[in-house]
Parts: structure tokens; sequence; C-alpha cells
């Protein structure tokens, strides 16, 4: 795999610890970009990113087993990139190239054609820049890729993961409601209870089979997406992991796209600007005859009467895209802020509804102590050990919704996978 640290080329390497960050006042942390072939403060950010799944986990070994299997178009276009950016780093030098005139005599005279710019308005800069701030923008592709892939396989991990801890519990409230139905059977028999309530009873058992039914397909096809994704490579210690998110966290990768697409805008506008501009370039030809020398001046576009709106019209541009900067800034913190709120809430509700299923237990416990002795009907007893089951279910997957919530976190920001890896 690419390595971020030099995909720029012939450059010095990369910051790889946290150095690179600095704290923001929106909880985020801050870089500015770079566009120039020697160092890159976008690349810099991504390669010091660190994943933050647990070294040797669970998600650690989907995480692994996802990036060994899937392939990547995004990879060979940062390489495609890189190489371009290369060929641009040297385009200050002289270029030669072939001439071939009829002259007078009706002779063909060959010659080799030697150019070089002396003056260009920072053109050449600008096309290095271009060339640099298109294997920037690539590299944030690739990221993005990457951490996308990962997160779409420790979804169907951990949904997976919470079809099982939910069927569990269905299973175990199936197995309560039969043994309440043999119950109701013998009571039934013996002319104690009617069969309306049998009935009751025997649909709410054939309802929570159904439920185990439906939670063993969604294992099986949350699995199956997952081998889809890893190539079947089975995971050892299966569970699920605490995720701890580093505060301040690093600019979402949205953020890091539109300031790679930023750098591209105003390094095209440089180099359109520059065209309008008169630039100085000498050519020396040499063939059969006297060497030719001769120097030029002018302007590759040409000057017109909306050479002047054309110039406003670039330095806007190049605000435009700084605007889009800090608009996309804007609605990354907001989407955290969601997120996180949306977090807060989840684990909020899983204390509160873990105290609601104690005390259901402990209701259930006295109405069945109740039912012993005469004081409860069966059905009073299936109700309240229904509503429990219910709570109880549902409890057993609220840790896998506050995963995926964390996951998604750490997806936007780029923290699934470490920059050294791309």
């Amino acid at each position: 795999m690419t390595s971020l640290s030099g995909c720029l080329g012939g450059g010095t390497p990369f910051p790889s610890g946290r150095a690179a960050y600095a704290p923001a006042g929106n909880g985020f942390a801050e870089t500015q970009p770079g566009t120039t072939a020697q160092s890159s403060a976008i690349i810099g950010d991504l390669a010091a990113r660190r994943s933050i799944l647990p070294q040797g986990g669970a998600y650690d070994q989907v995480a692994k087993a996802v990036l060994a299997y899937q392939k990547s178009a995004a990879q060979s276009e940062l390489l495609v990139k890189q190489l371009t950016a290369k060929a641009k780093s040297k385009n200050w030098l002289p270029s030669l190239k072939p001439g071939v005139s009829l002259t007078s005599l009706g002779d063909l005279a060959t010659s080799i054609v030697l150019d070089q710019v002396l003056f260009d308005n920072g053109a050449k800069r600008a096309e290095r820049e271009y060339a640099a701030a298109d294997v920037e923008l690539a590299a944030v592709n690739l990221s993005a890729d990457y951490n996308d892939k990962v997160y779409t396989a420790l979804s169907h991990y951990i949904k997976a993961r919470q079809a099982e801890a939910e069927g569990v519990a269905a299973t175990q409230a199936a197995n309560k409601l039969a043994e309440y139905d043999d119950i109701m059977r013998q009571r039934v028999e013996g002319g104690l209870s009617d069969m309306s309530e049998r009935r009751v009873l025997a649909q709410k058992l054939i309802d929570m089979e159904a439920t185990e039914a439906t939670l063993r397909d969604t294992v099986r096809s949350e699995t199956a997406q997952l081998d889809s994704l890893t190539g079947g490579v089975s995971v050892r210690g299966q569970g699920i992991e605490p995720l701890k998110v580093p505060e301040p966290l690093p600019e979402a990768l949205a953020i890091k796209t539109a300031q790679g697409t930023r750098n591209l805008t105003v390094a095209q506008a440089k180099i359109n600007r520059a065209g309008l501009l008169p630039g100085l370039s000498a050519s020396a030809s040499v063939g059969t005859g006297k060497p030719d020398v001769g120097v030029d001046l002018g302007t590759s576009a040409g000057f017109g009467f909306g050479t002047g709106d054309q110039l406003k019209a670039y330095d806007a541009a190049r605000q435009a895209a700084q605007q889009q900067v800090d608009q996309t800034r804007q609605e990354a913190f907001q989407d955290y802020v969601t997120l996180k709120s949306k977090l807060d809430m989840a684990e909020a509700k899983q204390s509160r509804d873990a105290g609601v299923v104690a005390e259901m237990e402990k209701s259930l416990s006295l109405y069945t102590e109740q039912y012993r002795l005469g004081g409860r009907t069966l059905m009073e007893l299936v109700n309240q050990f229904e509503n429990y089951a219910q709570m109880r279910q549902d409890l057993a997957g609220q840790k896998y919704d506050i995963a995926l919530i964390r996951l998604e976190i750490a997806r936007r920001h780029g923290l699934l996978v470490d920059g050294s890896v791309i």
C-alpha cells in the first residue's frame, strides 16, 4: 500500500506524531493546508492519524481483513497523481523538442529547439502547486475510501453481534413462555382456564418464536455481508470493544476534501491569471545551419476587453473556494454535535433502561409469588413477563447502537485506519 508520508514525491518525511494537530475552538484540531512538493499539511495530518480500534482485538482483525481483501480504485488514482506531481516538479527545466521545416528550395531542414521560460508570472510554480494539490485530494479520497470500507465491515460485524445478543434474550423469553403455555394447557385440561386464554398465550409464544427466527436470519445476513468484504476471514474473540474517541478530534475528512479542492482551485486560478499577463521566454534552435537564438515576450491567452473582468473572476474563485472550506467546517461541526447528542442520549437511555429492567425483574418475582399464592392469574403473570422480556431484549441491543454511533464519529474523522497503513 502507498504510504501517505511520501506521496508527494521528492520531499522530506512528514511528521508522524500528534504534533501536526493544533487545538481549535470548535472541538476539532485544525491544520493549515500546504501545496508544495516538499511538504503538505493535509497529507501530514492524514499520515499522523492513528486508528482508535484496539490493537489485536476483533475490530482490528476485521479492519485488517478488509484492507487486505478489498481493492481500491482510489489507491491507483493516488499513484497516478503522485507520478504526475513528480513530473511537474521538474517543469522549470528547459524543454527540448525536434523541429522540421521546409526550406525555400524544397528541402527538409531538421533542428533541435531548446525552450526556457525566463519569467511567467508564476505559471510554472502554479502548475507544480496544482499537481501537489491533486495529490493531496487523492490522498484524502484514499483515506476516506479505506475508512468507509472498514466502517461498512464493522457495522455488519456489530449488527450481527447485536442480533445474537437480542436472539439470546428472545430465546430465553420463548423458553419461559413455553413453560407458561404448558401450565396453561394443564389448567385448561383441569377446567381451571378456558381455551381463549390458551389461544392468547399460544399466540404470544408464536410471536416470540418468530422474533427468534428473524434475529437468526439477521445474524446470517450480516455475517454473509461481512464475509463478502473480508473474504470470509474468521474473527477470534468475537464481541464488541469500547472505542475511545480522542479529544480534540482531528478535522473531519470532509473538511480535508474541501481544503484539497480549495488548493486545486487556487492553483488553477494562478495558472489562468498568469496566462493573461506578459511573460518572457528564450529559445534556441540548433540544426544543420547557424544556431538561431530568440527571446519572446507575450501572453499565452492574449489581451482583450474582458481581461480585467477575467482577473477579478479568478480572485473571486479563490475566495469562493475558501468560503466552501469554512462552510464545510461548520457543517462538519454541526454533524459532530448531532452525533454527540445522539450518543449522550443513547447512553443515558441505556442507564435508565437498565434501572427499569432491574425494577421490572423485582416486580416479576413478586407477581410470580402472588400467582403461586392465588393472588394473581396466570395471564397477569404472562403479561408482566412479556413486558419484562421486551424491555430486556431492547436493553441487550442498546450497547451495540452506542457502538455504531461511536464508529460513525470515528469514520467521519478518519480514525478507523492508521495513516501509515494508507
